[in-house]
């Protein structure tokens, strides 16, 4: 028998964030027809990314020889913080994944992925030298929607020293928690989401689940079962699986033919937060109940959305 599902108002784990689960909302009618934002990827000569076009460029990490580089961190040209300027204080970092302009980071070895987030971690603590950055955000625009300008595969580490105010709220709402109950509040989430429908993969190192109230179509979460704070921390075993579930996952996510954003927050001086990277692809537009109210009306149930990542696992 198929799931009979009325819509539902659901809260985020600790914050006061609100969504709509609204499965039926799927077989709406629609008259605006919304054009794929995938596209298949051709060689580009003129791409910025390329190694033909690297040559001489400054790099702030490199992974590999300057001939064969693996994967390859330069400055933002075109930076919204910069350590020159107090009103905008920060830095910005562009982290090319591959030399390959076609291949996706899904198409991409496990270990070639686990050494990507090794070079995140290598520049988390370059940048965290600076006493004045507060916060750090690693992430990844994959199509036009969800904000990539250049279709070669890479991601991005923005650092400033302002913290966001849903920051600093979700921090003391952890805190919080901590004091009431004595457990961080992800590492009880972990406990009872490993035991439900929304659970999608773990091995002893991490696991994988969408949220209760998820925000996004098919929104996923992966988290490492230690509690740690930060990528610095990950051990290699762990790198790899994180790398292991990413590949399955983003290789999902392309056979949905959708844009994606993935990342992590790095509050500095918040020892107690823990670390997990949020997937979230990009197929609805937030409309007017969504900017109007700041309710978020999701269509697709968690539980829909983690039996389908299940699949090929």
């Amino acid at each position: 028998m198929p799931k009979i599902f009325k819509p539902e108002i659901r809260k985020d784990y600790i914050q006061e964030k609100y969504v709509i689960i609204a499965p039926r909302r799927t077989t709406r009618p629609h008259d605006v027809l919304m054009p794929p934002d995938k596209i298949n990827k051709q060689f580009d000569e003129a791409c910025q990314f390329c190694p033909n076009k690297m040559k001489g460029e400054k790099h702030i990490y490199r992974s590999g020889s300057a001939k064969n580089w693996r994967i390859f961190v330069k400055a933002n040209k075109y930076p919204a913080v910069t350590l020159n300027n107090p009103q905008a204080y920060g830095q910005q970092e562009v982290v090319i994944e591959t030399p390959d302009h076609i291949r996706e980071l899904e198409d991409l070895p496990v270990s070639h992925i686990a050494d990507l987030l090794s070079v995140y971690a290598e520049r988390t603590k370059a940048i965290t030298k600076n006493k004045k950055i507060e916060y750090i955000l690693i992430f990844k625009n994959d199509g036009g929607v969800a904000g990539a300008s250049l279709q070669h595969s890479h991601s991005q580490i923005f650092a400033t020293n302002f913290l966001p105010p849903h920051l600093a709220d979700k921090s003391q709402r952890q805190q919080a928690y901590k004091l009431k109950h004595g457990t961080c509040v992800y590492c009880d989430v972990i406990k009872k989401e490993k035991k439900g429908p929304r659970f999608v993969w773990q091995d002893k190192n991490v696991i994988a689940f969408t949220p209760y109230a998820s925000m996004f179509n098919y929104e996923l979460w992966i988290m490492p079962k230690r509690h740690i704070d930060n990528v610095t921390l990950l051990t290699k075993e762990e790198k790899l699986s994180w790398a292991k579930i990413l590949k399955h996952s983003l290789k999902k996510i392309s056979q949905l033919n959708l844009p994606y954003n993935f990342y992590f927050h790095q509050v500095i001086h918040d020892e107690d937060q823990h670390l997990y990277m949020k997937i979230v692809p990009r197929g609805s537009v937030w409309a007017g109940v969504e900017i109007g109210s700041g309710l978020i009306i999701n269509p697709i149930d968690p539980d829909e959305a983690a039996q389908f990542y299940r699949q090929g696992l």
